[in-house]
């Protein structure tokens, strides 16, 4: 699964990206994460099967959800302290509870 992790500019979304890659490597899944500024998510959010909005982003979440229906991209906006969990395996969790998508063990 590939999923954009999007915030202001993307430093915030770089730490919950990389702790979501090392969840998933740890869980054996196969997933690539990947933070990207808000301004480059219209052209890049076609590449994603998911997009992660940062909680500071939620007032500019419906056009995100707009322009990711277009792509049939599904869209998840993070909890308000989602940069709390250093080793990214509640950001898993979340995405796991909300998407049918997470694949098991790859082989």
């Amino acid at each position: 699964m590939r999923i954009l992790v999007v915030c202001g500019a993307g430093a915030s979304s770089t730490f919950v990206a990389q702790r979501l890659q090392r969840a998933a490597v740890s869980a054996g899944l196969d997933l690539q994460a990947e933070a990207v500024p808000h301004v480059a998510l219209t052209t890049r959010i076609g590449e994603a099967e998911l997009v992660l909005i940062g909680p500071h982003l939620t007032q500019v979440a419906d056009s995100i959800r707009e322009d990711a229906e277009r792509h049939g991209v599904s869209v998840i906006v993070l909890p308000e302290d989602i940069f709390t969990d250093r080793d990214g395996r509640r950001t898993l969790d979340l995405i796991a509870n909300q998407t049918a998508s997470l694949s098991g063990p790859t082989a």
